[in-house]
């Protein structure tokens, strides 16, 4: 519902107002008198453009405004005398102007600004202006170049010296450029190589061209002619591109270099910068280049290889990258190796900038201005642009290399110190003021803010404020309490006051406080903590007919004491409202909804603080589109991919997505997953990035700075997830400073004199831009001792010659090209710990019982342990039992106790009764273990036994029970005998019970039955001195379904399931159910699909549950298939036996279809104890498929192959090993439904409809033959043709029939005398009948008819109307005359 694009900025502006409150230094107001501060200067390394006029810029502030002066080659430059330089006011920006002559390069030279007032003078960077140039290429006659096919050849370029270099190519006078691949490229001095000639190379325009970036100029060599000698005749015919030479023979040759010359050669290159390594080789066939680095992999992050393998390119050079490359050229014939020794150095670079310092009188501070390079850089400090060595002395300064301190500094004595770090290479130089103020506290801002805030938000209460001395700044709540700092609250350096997460309680008035020795300022803010604006039930996606009324919801609940406005934008836009268009508080009525209502509506809540969306989108329909079709009774499926995906609105770290949904295949999109892919980390892969409502096409994605982003687009529906969008064109971030802060930094020891420092590095999304590393600082804890810091690649730093775990302060930073991430807070790790010295004393035992025992020691001195102290950890063993010939392991366990109380003591539990036990005590930190204490014996006393071993019940005959039992594996003490309990079952009764003492030496017991169908449970448990045991229970099955008695033998083995008190009998299982299926649950494993619908019946199954107490029964009703059931039954091993008490899984029946299954199976799990799986095997290929169910059987299995084999079994997904037993089946063979029309009721009775219209036309036509009708002999087959034609051309005929006054019936109407279709009317306006009408034909007309009875010849003439009835025979017929007539 809530926009989340809306929400991510959001984010994002408070994440860089929280960086902003924690870095903000204390600025020194403007009004005050202070320093000046150079804030913006021109490049060190200018080129300007000649045709435009030369800017020099330099912009400083100050109290009093600062002056500004010039130096140009390090004298004086007096800008009065010269008329094209001007100066900006207040400012120090020189102009150059060339309107009126002169020449830009007069005025190349270093410049160097100088901001003055009266404390101090600061100094900009020094800015080398030079003028680019473009020369001409000097005119030269090139001879043509001759060389032998098969050689190698190199065209050189020598492009003049322009400023800045210039971007060389080759091209030929077409303007197309060179082609280049593994044999011909260009160099990286822009010469053309051919590692060997071909014929084909033989052109007479090769020339190089050079374009010069400030010009935009493009100037071009003289062309070179090449002429290649072959050295057989060339044949056009044979040549192809796997035999260049045409079937001629050419000297094949071994690889030489031809760039670099030599075998070895040297390369220095400066940190951060780019290293170009390039290898270009001879011969034939033409050679492959390989990279290596001795001693060391190549780092892959960084390495391009580029010009076909020619050109190593390593961007953002470390210390690390230094070393010796080895390029191999190799081919057929064999290969050559050259070395480059690359150096890398490094220009200055800062690890500690100085920064302003404003003292008070009389106290100290210090100036560090610390940087590294390669090599060293020199460290030399200026006062006011003077060297200081030079300036006049000062007791209260002492420079002290880097480092400057003073010392009870006075008034007066203010100054701009300027630090200079140099080495060959280049140069660093920065200002830092050192301001002598007297200055009470001040508040800065404005007084008595009232602050209203959302609930549950992070929220920042500023309180800017400035003094010196520096005040010391506490917060109050409504006056009262001591300072606010800790918990939910924290108070950074600036004074700003951050609530973590703001609640009602948090309203009130806060007081910031400012105190120093010279006074006290104070500040209130007012905080109100309001309730978040949301819309509670937003707009939803609809479909409306065109001409209906569309309504959307909008109801928003917000706190009663903010006002709300609630604004409605169609398709981004504000929505017009009108006459037609009506909104109220909560929602938007469109009525008459036309085409041009289309489209996304959005609903804005906004109050003075906070504001909330949502989106919905209107589809408008025709009416047609409501109608039946035959699209509406298909199934719904996965919407289409999304298209025409667009990027717009770029910005740093986002851009805006927008694309047009697919169809949506009869179920509504509810969602797009917005996926993205970038080339450097990891190419190809594709990420989620965010999900959108379904009602949105174009949102506003939220990027890392620094990565090549591609995106796509997956909709979702209720059916599933789309086919992935086409990819959108790439899109790539500017880079930026690190946001994220490593995480996990902590420091530990992995000696006794040194400490690890480790952290998790960045992300590759999180790194923002190249040449990431890491500053790490680490001091002793509460020392006051200055940071000492290391700058590394990697992910780890170790700290060597500590002493033995003392505990260190450790901070971290991320940095990258483009500046440095938040310092991450402090954390305290310790060094490497040691074995502790002294061993834990006077450990003894008190009140042992059968299981435990109490044990006390004395505790050790915590400094000895050397270490994180970690446990007192006890050592104890098992070294004998009481029983005699009992066998026990001596395994030692350990237990461990926290203790820092002077007596300390504890329990040791889990002892096995009746034992004897040794034990001893150590002290431990993280690594160590102390000396042992003294060794302590103690016995056990005597408890209840085990559980007998086995339990096994015989039947000897047809009314005896043999019972077997195994003695106890751990007796824990001294065996005094067994109890036997025993009574019968008969159902859910249990009959009265009966005990039996049985000897310790028994083993057996034969119990005689009175009757043969009796049914009885067993409880059997060993006893001592202290009671009697764990019991083994167990039933006996009724006789009925028992065979082969004599070889029957249950056998219950030692579980947990099967331990039972004495005195609870175990309830009965369950009887068997009758076989019925229940509903069954469909498992699909992939797309979804449609099974084939059979008849269906219903069957009600009853399943009673017993219980000690309660009787349950449910009646279920299901639904079972009429068609007959494969059942495959798995006959279980114990049916015949007395039931253990373990689980199992049997009867598994298969009713298979065309692409599903029926499962069911029985178990004896209870219910809702275990999942099951289902494991299915497709015999042709032996796939395996595994689906876990957690419903009871039975299971419909889809998405099976028709006509395929499979072999299925079922386990428990607890109990692996609990499996029944594997069943093989064939689903059916696919087929179509086809209908036999034949058998169908309308057809029938079609069929029937027809045959009796036939009937009824004949005996009408016999009627009328017998009366002598109009149609004579073939009267009435002509009739009956007549009204096939009338009915053919839609001509009706007349219902009721017109009788002649001789009392004949006519059978034509008044539609006789109408025109057929076809048929013309005369001139006179008589109708003329249509030739082929066969009303006029009768039986005496000329036509003739073959013996097949059909036509031959011309119908007859037209006869009149009279002469055709005078023919007519006027004997009245009667109808049996009639059908003899046709006999």
């Amino acid at each position: 519902m809530m926009g989340q694009g809306a929400h991510a900025a959001l984010a994002l502006v408070l994440l860089l107002l929280l960086l902003w409150r924690q870095a903000a230094p204390i600025e020194v107001p403007q009004d005050l008198k202070q320093p000046p501060t150079i804030v913006k200067q021109s490049v060190k390394d200018y080129i300007v453009d000649p045709r435009d006029n030369i800017i020099i810029e330099c912009e400083a502030k100050g109290n009093p405004v600062p002056t500004f002066s010039w130096r140009r080659n390090g004298k004086f430059f007096n800008i009065g005398k010269d008329p094209r330089v001007t100066m900006r006011k207040r400012s120090g920006t020189l102009e150059i102007g060339f309107r009126s002559g002169g020449r830009p390069e007069d005025y190349e030279g270093e410049y160097q600004c100088f901001a003055s007032n009266e404390f101090g003078v600061a100094l900009s960077n020094k800015i080398l202006l030079r003028v680019s140039k473009a020369p001409l290429w000097p005119k030269e006659v090139l001879e043509p170049v001759v060389v032998t096919e098969g050689s190698p050849l190199v065209l050189l370029c020598n492009p003049p010296p322009g400023l800045p270099p210039p971007f060389t190519f080759w091209m030929n006078n077409a303007m197309t450029p060179i082609p280049q691949d593994k044999r011909v490229s260009m160099g990286l001095n822009g010469d053309l190589y051919f590692s060997n000639v071909l014929a084909k190379d033989a052109h007479t325009d090769y020339s190089c061209n050079a374009r010069f970036l400030f010009t935009h100029t493009i100037q071009q060599k003289n062309p070179f002619t090449l002429k290649v000698q072959p050295k057989e005749p060339y044949n056009d015919t044979s040549y192809n591109a796997t035999d260049p030479y045409g079937g001629r023979r050419v000297a094949e040759s071994t690889p030489t270099f031809l760039s670099p010359s030599g075998s070895e050669s040297s390369k220095m290159v400066l940190r951060d910068e780019q290293l170009l390594l390039e290898c270009i080789a001879a011969g034939l066939p033409t050679p492959t280049i390989k990279w290596f680095k001795k001693g060391g992999d190549l780092p892959g992050r960084k390495v391009k290889f580029e010009n076909f393998n020619k050109t190593l390119k390593i961007v953002n050079v470390s210390e690390e990258d230094a070393g010796e490359y080895v390029c191999m050229a190799n081919n057929q014939l064999g290969s050559i190796r050259h070395s480059i020794f690359v150096q890398v150095k490094a220009a200055p670079y800062w690890l500690d900038k100085p920064t302003n310092l404003v003292l008070a009188p009389d106290e100290n501070g210090r100036l560090v201005c610390r940087a590294n390079g390669n090599p060293k850089p020199n460290i030399q400090w200026l006062i006011n642009g003077q060297p200081v060595d030079s300036s006049p002395p000062n007791l209260s300064r002492q420079v002290l290399g880097d480092t400057i301190i003073f010392r009870s500094v006075q008034m007066g004595s203010s100054a701009v110190y300027q630090c200079n770090a140099s080495n060959q290479h280049g140069y660093l130089l920065a200002n830092a003021f050192v301001s002598v103020l007297d200055m009470p506290p001040r508040m800065l801002g404005p007084k008595n803010q009232l602050i209203k805030v959302i609930e549950n938000n992070r929220t920042f209460l500023d309180c800017p404020f400035f003094g010196s001395p520096l005040p010391e700044l506490r917060w109050f709540k409504n006056g009262q309490g001591s300072g606010l700092d800790g918990g939910q609250y924290r108070v950074y350096i600036n004074g700003t006051l951050e609530i973590k997460r703001a609640r009602s309680e948090d309203e009130g008035t806060y007081t910031c406080v400012a105190n120093s020795i010279l006074g006290t300022a104070e500040n209130q803010v007012r905080l109100e903590v309001k309730e978040q604006t949301r819309i509670v039930r937003a707009p939803e996606r609809q479909s409306a007919i065109r001409g209906s009324t569309a309504h959307f919801d909008c109801k928003v609940k917000s706190d009663p004491s903010l006002s709300v406005t609630v604004t409605w934008t169609k398709d981004d836009k504000p929505l017009q409202l009108g006459w037609r268009l009506r909104k109220d508080d909560e929602s938007l009525t469109i009525p008459n909804v036309n085409e041009g209502d289309e489209g996304m509506y959005t609903c804005t809540v906004k109050s003075e603080i906070d504001q909330d969306m949502a989106s919905a989108r209107l589809t408008v329909l025709e009416e047609a589109s409501l109608n039946p079709s035959v699209s509406s009774a298909l199934p719904p499926d996965r919407p289409e991919p999304p298209m025409d995906l667009d990027l717009s609105d770029p910005a740093a770290r986002s851009v805006r997505l927008t694309w047009i949904p697919g169809n949506d295949n009869r179920s509504p999109i509810t969602q797009f997953l917005v996926q993205f892919e970038e080339d450097h980390w990891e190419p190809g892969r594709w990420q989620n990035l965010s999900t959108y409502p379904g009602d949105l096409n174009s949102v506003i994605l939220q990027l890392a700075p620094f990565v090549n982003y591609q995106f796509r687009v997956i909709a979702i529906n209720s059916v599933g997830q789309s086919q992935p969008s086409r990819p959108s064109p790439r899109y790539k971030t500017s880079g930026a400073a690190p946001d994220a802060i490593p995480r996990g930094l902590r420091g530990w020891g992995s000696k006794k004199d040194d400490m690890e420092i480790t952290w998790e590095p960045l992300l590759d999304l999180e790194r923002n831009g190249p040449n990431l590393h890491y500053n790490v600082w680490w001091r002793l804890k509460d020392s006051g001792d200055e940071w000492s810091n290391v700058t590394t690649i990697g992910s780890k730093h170790v700290i060597h010659n500590t002493e033995t775990y003392v505990p260190y302060e450790i901070k971290i930073q991320a940095r990258n090209e483009f500046g440095a991430a938040p310092e991450s807070n402090v954390v305290i790790g310790y060094s490497g710990e040691d074995k502790p010295t002294d061993a834990p004393t006077g450990l003894r035992v008190s009140k042992v019982e059968s299981t435990t025992a109490n044990i006390h020691w004395k505790p050790v001195a915590l400094n000895s342990v050397q270490g994180e102290f970690k446990e007192y950890r006890l050592y104890y063993w098992r070294e004998s039992s009481l029983v005699a010939g009992l066998v026990v392991s001596k395994e030692k366990k350990t237990k461990g106790f926290f203790s820092t109380v002077a007596e300390p003591s504890g329990i040791l539990s889990d002892l096995v009764p009746y034992s004897k036990y040794k034990m001893f005590m150590v002290v431990a930190n993280s690594r160590f273990e102390s000396p042992p204490s003294n060794t302590v014996e103690f016995i056990t006393k005597e408890g209840v036994p085990d559980a007998p071993k086995f339990f096994r019940i015989n039947r000897r005959g047809f009314d005896t029970l043999q019972l077997e039992w195994g003695k106890p594996l751990e007796p824990n003490g001294i065996l005094v005998g067994y109890l036997l309990k025993y009574q019968t079952v008969n159902g859910t009764r249990l009959g009265h019970p009966q005990f039996k003492n049985l000897l310790p030496n028994e083993t057996e017991f034969t119990l005689r039955l009175p009757d043969r169908s009796v049914r009885y449970k067993f409880f059997l448990s060993a006893r001592t001195q202290e009671g009697a045991g764990e019991v083994f229970a167990d039933e006996s099955p009724h006789f009925a379904n028992e065979e082969n008695f004599t070889d029957a033998t249950g056998l219950v083995e030692l579980t947990d399931a099967s331990v039972a008190s004495a005195f609870t009998p175990t309830p009965t299982p369950l009887a068997p159910l009758p076989p019925t299926t229940i509903t069954p649950t469909t498992i699909r494993t992939s797309a979804p699909t449609t099974p084939a619908t059979t008849p269906s019946t219903t069957t009600t199954a009853t399943t009673t549950t017993t219980t000690p107490s309660t009787t349950t029964t449910t009646t279920t009703e299901a639904t079972t298939t009429t068609t007959p059931p494969v059942l495959v039954t798995t006959k279980r091993t114990d049916q015949n036996v007395l039931v253990a008490p373990g689980r199992e899984i049997w009867n598994l029946t298969v009713v298979p279809n065309s692409n599903y299954a029926n499962v069911s199976w029985r178990h004896n799990f209870p219910a809702g104890s275990s999942e099951f799986v289902l494991e299915y095997t497709l015999e042709s290929n032996k796939t395996v498929k595994v689906v876990a169910v957690k419903q009871q059987p039975p299971i419909t299995v889809a998405d099976l192959i028709a006509g395929a084999t499979y072999s299925l079994r079922v386990y428990s997904h607890e109990l692996n090993s609990v499996s029944s037993e594997s069943v093989s089946f064939k689903t059916k063979p696919a087929y179509i439904d086809q209908v036999d029309i034949a058998t169908q009721g309308w057809f029938i009775g079609l069929m029937c409809a027809i045959a009796l219209i036939i009937l009824i036309l004949l005996i009408v036509c016999f009627i009328k033959r017998s009366r002598g009708g109009k149609y004579p002999g073939g009267g009435c087959v002509t009739g009956f043709t007549k009204y096939l034609v009338r009915d053919k051309k839609d001509l009706p005929l007349d219902p009721v029939d017109q009788k002649d006054q001789d009392g004949s019936f006519d059978y034509h109407s008044d539609e006789d005398n109408k025109p057929l279709q076809g048929s013309q009317t005369s001139l006179d306006g008589n109708v003329k009948e249509s030739d082929d009408s066969l009303v006029d034909y009768g039986e005496g007309g000329d036509g003739q008819f073959n013996e097949d009875g059909s036509f031959i010849g011309q119908y007859t003439v037209k006869k009149d109307k009279d002469e055709t009835e005078g023919n007519e025979s006027s004997e009245a017929t009667s109808p049996v005359n009639a059908i003899y007539s046709l006999a």
